[in-house]
């Protein structure tokens, strides 16, 4: 069995820091994992996305387009932006806060968050919205977002790790002082 994963978000949102969670819960479990990280202007809000094979059979660490299992989308135009990505029947778990470009407000493109929805539910089989701002925001810290986003695809079941290997991950990769609201974040959609 393998799973194929495209995190997508902008820079700070913790994007790269979920996909190592991620990647180290499936090696605690004795799978293979390949991971690569793409990375543009991530320190002024640019694209930020990961991939994740988990499971025997990936010769690279790119997922190719319409082959990923699951997209975990920190945000909406991210999310519709790596759609190409999905395989039919695949799940998106996407946070539903937008971060608008600073393009949208110097003349470009508007940032429509009801489209961007809209587009989505229209066309993934398996949606998992989440307001994971609000969620973290009720934790304690907006730097959780990517651990309650994390939880709610291990919750859904379309991550292939279960929400206790996940946890195991947290409790190796997270600082101390920052581990029980990142238990509390992984739980949060439980």
């Amino acid at each position: 069995m393998s799973t194929d994963v495209i995190l997508c978000g902008v820079g700070g949102q913790g994007t790269v820091l979920a996909s190592k969670l991620m990647a180290t819960a499936a090696m605690d479990e004795g799978m293979p994992v390949k991971t690569a990280e793409t990375i543009g202007m991530a320190q002024r809000g640019g694209s930020v996305f990961s991939h994740v094979r988990i499971g025997e059979g990936a010769p690279t660490s790119l997922v190719g387009p319409g082959r990923a299992d699951l997209i975990i989308a920190f945000e909406p135009a991210e999310a519709v932006r790596q759609l190409p990505y999905l395989k039919s029947g695949g799940t998106v778990v996407v946070s539903d806060r937008p971060i608008v470009p600073v393009s949208a407000s110097t003349g470009g493109p508007a940032y429509d968050l009801e489209a961007l929805l809209g587009y989505l539910k229209a066309h993934v089989e398996h949606l998992v919205v989440v307001d994971a701002a609000a969620a973290a925001a009720s934790l304690g810290s907006a730097k959780c977002l990517n651990v309650v986003l994390l939880g709610a695809a291990a919750h859904s079941g379309a991550l292939g790790l279960t929400p206790a290997a996940v946890e195991r991950a947290v409790r190796e990769l997270v600082p101390p002082k920052y581990l029980d609201l990142n238990i509390r974040a992984l739980a949060h959609t439980a």
